[in-house]
């Protein structure tokens, strides 16, 4: 069995990176600090700043092996690298609703991406795996619980990310 990879743009992996430093050069100095002073206090049956400070230990501990993890495994795609009329990971892409006639701009991004005040959706996300493959002019049906959705594909196109 092929070993987990995690599809990102290069300013995924920074932003992970950019966790991974701030967990381990401040946030994880910082709760070693809180741990210290509760133990410092005592009786550790009754100290809540103790089992509030272990508990953040263990958030910031599970969060770093995650950082770790996906960066360990990350298989960095540029969109703006990518020359492709389909539909795929990183392609910014307007589509209309034929329906309402509504018109959305998405941009296909990894899971930990993905921001929808932005307009990016996960390569995980229904949208997306409707989309997948497609190029414009084509037409999709996006099944939700609330009903289904008729969409046309208007622009396929890759480009570098801004933030």
């Amino acid at each position: 069995m092929a070993e987990d990879t995690f599809p990102m743009t290069p300013a995924g992996l920074e932003k992970l990176r950019a966790e991974l430093k701030q967990i381990r050069e401040v946030e994880r100095p910082a709760n070693v600090r809180d741990i210290e002073e509760a133990l410092s206090h005592g009786d550790l049956r009754e100290n809540a700043e103790y089992h509030a400070a272990k508990e953040k230990q263990a958030e910031l501990d599970g969060r770093l092996r995650y950082c770790e993890y996906r960066i360990g495994r990350a298989n960095v795609i540029d969109p703006a690298t990518v020359r492709s009329k389909k539909i795929g990971f990183g392609a910014t892409i307007m589509v209309r609703d034929l329906e309402t006639d509504e018109q959305v701009r998405y941009t296909i991004v990894g899971e930990h991406e993905a921001n929808v005040d932005k307009g990016r959706v996960s390569i995980h996300s229904p949208i997306a795996r409707v989309l997948i493959g497609k190029t414009q002019g084509d037409e999709a049906i996006l099944r939700l619980p609330r009903g289904d959705r008729e969409l046309e594909v208007l622009e396929v196109e890759y480009k570098a990310l801004d933030d």
